[in-house]
């Protein structure tokens, strides 16, 4: 008898990252403490205590010598301020998703934001996010409860707002979650933190027990994401909670003939294994039969088909061209490979294995020999149009990939179905190239549809354009002057740069854009460079943004002002000359004046008598005007403090020679005094 194991079934890698992290600091020799169970899990929780893993309820009650492991659902920021008030040697192996909920949550409160967390308040990875809270912060776990905090705090209406879950939160009241929020909030701005592996483990959940007569759910009894598998499936079908695979022998399984089996985030593959192993003992033990007699099974076995017909198949082969499948009937059914899909790359044993059910339409019967071919992507196709149906009389938005760019636009394939788009509805710019588009993913929505022709014509442009109006509401309600953006440059004229900050376009003045002198835009930025820019001039009324961009740490005059004070000597490039001295770049950006006067010690005519254009001199900085933004340069004072240095040096050796000199004669003299030694 078939019992099928969901294969998201087990651990998550968050669990497994925490569980492994225990096992590491063991293997090194270390005392290994966790801050309450590591997991939601009390087999895995004794399996860590055999290996000599002990357990705290808080930092408090941690041994001092011991290695802290923080567990994977987190804590708040209290316990780490113990950890380190104690300087306890602490392994931190919160769950990286969670994580990332710490980090929002503390930097959108300690923003002003209030703080809407969708979960269970006594589920301690709820109380760690509830910890790196700095504001007010309320929890709730149903689209009513949500409800009622809005009406009992009115004046949360005024106040900005953010809404997260826990990762292991339903998915479908998740998004009946949003969808209140977004009616009573008016400033709410939503982080979808539900783990990627959960939403996909209830999804392969709900999945597995619709094909299935029974459910098995494996895992903790305290465990938040096995209890929600555990309700997700009793909605389907007959569904049981075991925690080990012992528990099977207290129920009746009789009449069952297809399990499943799917266990939460927190269940070691050594359960699972187990649960499996003792399922499928138990039902070969029971002999379950199937309740259909001889002569129902002949009636099913002789019942024919026809063209056009929807059946439904069991995969009962695969082939490199083709799958062969029992749709219940005496013919032997098989999908060619290109009506199984409409990728020439692909291979069969990629989309469909042995045993799964598939729904087809019959394309050709031959009763002569017995076969009927079957095609399942025709299928796709019809079931697909009649979403694209659908989706042109909501509205609703479609995903599909650009598979070719034909004359007058696109061929976008969404569902099985090659949709239309004509090029003026393809991209947001006349002028963007189609090209760019092809076998690019692309959101797009049903203009009209032809059912007689099964032709659909849709647009991208709608989609852009509501984005854009999205983007552009929500840039009016949070700009304000000073704030800084980050945003691509999207063209550029005579006078400035227009660049994109998210739905509305700015400008930056050519005046803003450096503090030198340029001619044109282009000499600073490019189209598709990305500038951090800020806002300087609001007009709400046009919507006009004006934005700056050079800054006041770049100011020439301020980096004059730190580094070349009064007296400073540098080295300058003569840019122009007039008949009363010569212009010298300093720094780029600022000129200095060397006066005529002050280019030689020698009378000169005219300042090319000495200099030339582009020539690179020293000079001394001998005065700066910051209120007219005048310099005065110097190579005049330079050779003076030069040739008196080289005066000075020469009078100081004269006398160290004379000094010398008197020595020699001095000693000289004492020598020619002294009284002849006695022979």
């Amino acid at each position: 008898m078939p019992v099928t194991v969901a294969q998201t079934a087990g651990f998550c890698f968050g669990v497994e990252r925490a569980v492994q992290m225990v096992y590491d600091t063991l293997r090194r020799g270390e005392k290994v403490c966790t801050l309450g169970p590591i997991i939601h899990n009390p087999q895995m929780v004794e399996e860590l205590s055999k290996e000599g893993a002990s357990i705290a309820d808080s930092v408090a009650q941690a041994p001092q010598d011991s290695t802290l492991v923080i567990r994977s659902h987190g804590v708040g920021m209290k316990a780490y301020d113990e950890i380190a008030a104690r300087n306890l040697h602490c392994v931190d192996a919160t769950c990286p998703f969670v994580a990332k909920i710490h980090a929002i949550v503390s930097e959108k409160s300690r923003q002003g934001n209030v703080v809407l967390i969708a979960g269970n308040a006594n589920h301690p990875e709820v109380q760690g996010i509830c910890g790196h809270c700095l504001g007010p912060v309320y929890v709730f776990q149903t689209p009513e409860e949500l409800t009622k905090i809005a009406q009992k705090n009115s004046e949360l209406q005024k106040k900005p707002v953010i809404l997260v879950s826990q990762t292991t939160f339903n998915k479908k009241v998740w998004e009946k979650s949003v969808e209140m929020a977004k009616k009573v909030y008016t400033n709410l701005e939503i982080f979808a933190t539900i783990c990627s592996a959960t939403a996909r483990r209830q999804e392969e959940a709900i999945s597995l027990a619709g094909k299935s007569d029974l459910m098995i759910v494996v895992g903790g009894r305290h465990s938040s994401n096995t209890l929600k598998l555990f309700d997700i499936c009793s909605g389907i079908c007959e569904t049981v909670l075991i925690e080990t695979a012992e528990e099977l022998f207290d129920y009746d399984f009789g009449g069952k003939i297809k399990v499943g089996v799917t266990a939460g985030a927190s269940t070691p593959a050594f359960i699972i294994k187990e649960v499996q192993t003792t399922m499928s003992e138990i039902l070969n033990n029971n002999n379950i039969e199937e309740d259909v007699n001889f002569e129902e099974a002949l009636e099913q076995s002789l019942k024919s088909t026809y063209n056009g017909e929807k059946v439904t198949g069991i995969v009962t082969g695969i082939a490199p061209n083709e799958i062969s499948v029992d749709i219940g009937t005496k013919h032997a059914g098989y999908v060619p490979l290109h009506e199984l899909t409409d990728d020439p790359t692909a291979k069969p044993e990629d989309i469909v294995k042995k045993g799964d059910e598939i729904n087809l339409i019959v394309v050709r019967v031959n009763d002569v020999e017995g076969t009927v071919m079957l095609s399942k992507r025709r299928y796709d196709a019809i079931a697909g149009f009649e979403k694209i149906c659908e989706a042109a009389e909501s509205g609703e938005i479609l995903e599909g990939v650009v598979v070719e760019v034909v004359k007058g636009g696109v061929i976008a394939t969404t569902n099985g179905v090659r949709v239309f788009i004509p090029a003026s509805q393809a991209t947001a710019s006349r002028n963007d190239s189609l090209d760019d588009l092809l076998k690019k993913q692309v959101r797009f929505k049903i203009l009209e549809v032809k059912p007689e022709r099964r032709r659909a014509i849709g647009s991208i442009r709608a989609v852009l354009r509501e984005e854009r109006k999205a983007l552009e509401e929500k840039f009016w309600s949070e700009v304000e002057v000073g704030k800084v953006y980050h945003g691509a440059v999207k063209s550029l004229t005579s006078y400035g740069a227009f660049v994109d900050l998210g739905g509305v376009d700015g400008m930056v003045h050519i005046s803003e854009l450096s503090w030198s002198r340029i001619k044109h835009p282009s000499e600073v930025c490019n189209v598709g460079d990305v500038l951090e820019v800020y806002v300087k001039d609001i007009d709400a009324e046009n919507k006009k943004i004006s934005l700056g961009f050079k800054k006041a740490e770049d100011n020439p005059w301020e980096i004059l002002k730190r580094d070349y004070p009064v007296g400073t000597v540098c080295k300058v490039k003569i840019v122009s000359m007039t008949a009363f001295g010569a212009f010298a770049q300093i720094i780029p950006g600022i000129d200095g004046l060397i006066h005529i006067s002050q280019i030689s010690t020698e009378r000169i005519n005219k300042p090319q008598d000495v200099l030339s254009i582009g020539q690179e001199v020293e000079v001394k900085i001998t005065d700066i005007d910051f209120e007219k933004k005048r310099i005065s340069l110097s190579m005049r004072a330079l050779i003076e403090e030069r040739e008196k240095a080289a005066q000075e040096a020469a009078v100081q050796e004269d006398m160290q020679s004379m000094q010398a000199f008197a020595q020699q004669q001095a000693e000289a003299a004492a020598e020619e005094s002294a009284p002849e030694s006695a022979e």
